[in-house]
C-alpha cells in the first residue's frame, strides 16, 4: 500500500451501483481464477455488485470520463493545494504537499487529471509522485496510475511504486464512490505484485478533528492490501475538503493529518 495512493490514494445500494457501472459503459470480468474469464454478475445481492474487485479486468468507455472532478469527498480543481503532516512509526514527522495541476494525461484512452505529491523530511525530498485521476459521469473517482520516485539518503532512487493502467496488466480502480454506503467494497488500484490496494466503506457519519479543523458526517474507509496482509489503515474524507486523515491500526502506527487546504 503506497503512501501516495492513500493520500491522493482513492471512493448506493446494490441496484444503484449496478446502474452506475452500466451507465459508464463498464464491463467487469473476473480473472482471479486461472482461465476463469466469467463476467461478474451485476445482480449479486451485495453492496459491492458491479464494482471492480482484486484482479478484475475492466473495459471502460473514455467518453464517460472527465477531468472535471467534483465529487464532494475529494474535489480536485486545478490549483488546489493540500498540505499534510505525516508521522511515522518512530514519531518522526514529514510534510506532504498535494497539488492538483492543470496538466492532463491520456491513459487507456481516458484523459486524466494529473496530481503532484511531494513528501519532504527536513526540507529534503523523500518521494516525488504524479498521480492520475478521472471522474465518471456518475461521480465515481477512478485512479489510473502513478509515476513515483523515492530518494534514499545515500542518493539512490527507486521507481518501484510506479504503475499505469493498460501497461503490463495494470488496471484502474476507484478511489471514492459517488454514493458511498457502508459495506461497499472495491479495489483502488491493480498491478499484480506492485499495486493491489482495496477499500471498504465503514461509515458516512464519522467525526474527526485534525489541525485544519473539526468535521462531521465524514466518509470512513477500511484499507488493506494482500501484498501486506498484516497492514490495516483507516481513512477519513470530509465533504468539500477531501482526505483529512489516515491512520495505520495494524502493521504500523503511522498517521497523516491535514494541516491546510488552499482552493485553486
Amino acid at each position: 500500500m503506497t503512501r501516495t495512493t492513500t493520500i491522493g490514494v482513492v471512493f448506493g445500494r446494490a441496484a444503484a451501483l449496478c446502474a452506475t457501472v452500466l451507465a459508464i459503459g463498464l464491463t467487469v470480468t473476473a480473472c482471479s481464477g486461472a482461465g476463469d474469464g466469467d463476467d461478474v454478475s451485476l445482480n449479486t445481492p451485495t453492496a459491492s455488485s458491479g464494482l471492480p474487485q482484486g484482479a478484475d479486468t475492466v473495459t471502460i468507455d473514455p467518453a464517460k470520463f472527465s477531468t472535471a472532478i467534483d465529487n464532494p469527498y475529494f474535489p480536485m480543481n486545478p490549483g488546489d493545494v493540500r498540505t499534510y503532516r505525516e508521522t511515522d512509526d518512530e514519531g518522526k514527522n514529514a510534510t506532504v504537499v498535494v497539488t492538483v495541476t492543470d496538466k492532463t494525461k491520456v491513459i487507456d484512452g481516458v484523459t486524466t487529471r494529473e496530481v503532484h505529491d511531494v513528501l519532504t523530511d527536513g526540507g529534503e525530498v523523500v518521494e516525488d509522485t504524479l498521480d492520475w485521476y478521472a471522474q465518471d459521469d456518475q461521480g465515481n473517482i477512478w485512479y489510473f496510475g502513478e509515476a513515483t520516485t523515492e530518494y534514499d539518503p545515500d542518493g539512490k532512487t527507486s521507481t518501484e511504486g510506479s504503475w499505469q493502467s493498460g501497461v503490463d496488466g495494470g488496471q484502474p480502480g476507484i478511489v471514492v464512490l459517488a454514493n458511498p454506503e457502508p459495506g461497499s467494497e472495491y479495489r483502488e488500484e491493480y498491478l499484480a505484485g506492485h499495486a493491489e490496494d482495496n477499500a471498504r466503506v465503514l461509515s458516512i457519519d464519522e467525526l474527526a478533528e485534525v489541525p485544519f479543523g473539526s468535521f462531521d458526517h465524514l466518509l470512513m474507509t477500511r484499507n488493506t492490501t494482500p501484498l501486506e496482509p498484516d497492514v490495516l489503515e483507516y481513512k477519513w474524507y470530509a465533504k468539500g475538503v477531501g482526505p483529512i486523515r489516515e491512520e495505520s491500526v495494524s502493521g504500523g502506527s503511522d498517521k497523516t493529518v491535514l494541516l491546510s487546504y488552499q482552493k485553486g
